[in-house]
């Protein structure tokens, strides 16, 4: 699908189903709501397939992997060269993410969006070799940023056709904690230092770096804050675009998206800015170290499940969700009810 016609097909949840999978939770032989956001997060996924029959037997994690020519400014502990060479690593399964998956029994697909060099990862959605410096115009044209987006829409629609039943979003591109940095920045209002962390263990003199490149970024390309898509072709990447292009394709397709951290909830952030219903079908995973990731999930009216100061990236957050829903599903699935037990059900008090 192409991006006005993903938008076109997003809808709202299925009040239907949320209602049938809250009357679920309650018949089941415990304290009322005593699993807080596990059944909270089992009604939205029942709202976005339109189904109280919660499958989530097979998952997938979608990276996306891209460079930024915002590396050339010196705000990367680390060379553009590793972007390839861990992107590689995801086909060899020898990344964290990677053993996480495993342990989960989670299947990995590493996606070419924009890296600077062609590897064994697919390239038959890759949009260029890399973005340009955005300290010297913008990253990417508007053209470009499009595309990117649908190769996210394209990577949702293929795993839909294989049948997987839910998907989390993970991202590799050395620099895009920069790129996110400034996305953030200007689509919240705020201060580029108060949405700068240092990324990958930058030091005070690096952050410093970071921030001024970003700041002038901004400045010498006046991005529209009412307008995403200028926001991100001037300041973005092409992993956030990719990102953004999965929630836009996934709430299409009435598939939950299970968000990651920082980098991967600037992609929710301007997918729901693109289509406010996209919020409904993103799963909030945990709460980045970054200091903006605080703030979008907020903007996003996102309650995160996990609060582990985590800020990896490659989808490891999101990844870690996939246990606590298991466990939620096999509660909600096979728990007693009530009328099993021949019990008097709890009742909500006033």
């Amino acid at each position: 699908m192409t991006l006005k016609d993903t938008i076109a097909a997003i809808k709202p949840l299925n009040e239907e189903a949320m209602e049938l999978a809250s009357k679920r939770w309650d018949s089941i032989a415990k304290p009322l709501h005593s699993l807080g956001k596990m059944e909270t997060m089992l009604i939205q996924i029942a709202g976005i397939t339109g189904s109280a029959d919660i499958d989530l037997s097979r998952k997938a994690l979608i990276v996306m992997c891209a460079d930024n020519g915002v590396v050339e400014e010196g705000v990367t502990q680390t060379g553009q060269e590793v972007t390839a060479i861990v992107a590689e690593n995801f086909l060899k399964g020898d990344t964290s993410v990677c053993a996480m998956c495993r342990q989960c029994r989670v299947d990995v697909y590493p996606v070419d969006v924009g890296m600077a060099k062609d590897t064994r990862v697919r390239t038959d959605l890759k949009v260029a070799y890399g973005t340009k410096n955005m300290t010297k115009g913008p990253a990417m044209t508007a053209e470009e940023a499009v595309h990117a987006i649908e190769a996210g829409i394209k990577m949702a629609e293929e795993l839909k056709e294989k049948g997987y039943h839910i998907l989390a979003t993970g991202e590799m591109g050395i620099g895009n904690t920069t790129t996110s940095s400034a996305v953030a920045s200007v689509l919240l209002g705020q201060p580029v230092e108060k949405m700068t962390g240092r990324g990958s263990g930058l030091t005070s003199e690096g952050l410093e770096r970071k921030i001024e490149a970003i700041e002038k970024a901004i400045r010498i390309n006046d991005p529209n804050p009412s307008d995403p898509l200028d926001v991100l072709s001037k300041t973005g990447g092409f992993d956030i675009a990719g990102m953004t292009g999965i929630f836009l394709g996934g709430a299409a397709l009435h598939m939950p998206v299970v968000m990651d951290g920082f980098i991967s909830c600037v992609a929710g952030l301007i997918a729901t800015r693109l289509c406010p219903l996209v919020s409904d079908y993103i799963l909030a995973s945990h709460v980045s170290k970054e200091p903006a990731a605080h703030m979008i999930l907020d903007y996003m009216k996102k309650d995160a499940m996990l609060h582990g100061d985590m800020c990896l990236g490659e989808g490891t957050g999101a990844v870690t969700l996939f246990p606590i829903l298991d466990m939620a599903a096999a509660v909600y699935h096979s728990m007693s009810t009530f009328e099993d037990i021949h019990v008097d059900q709890y009742k909500e008090l006033k």
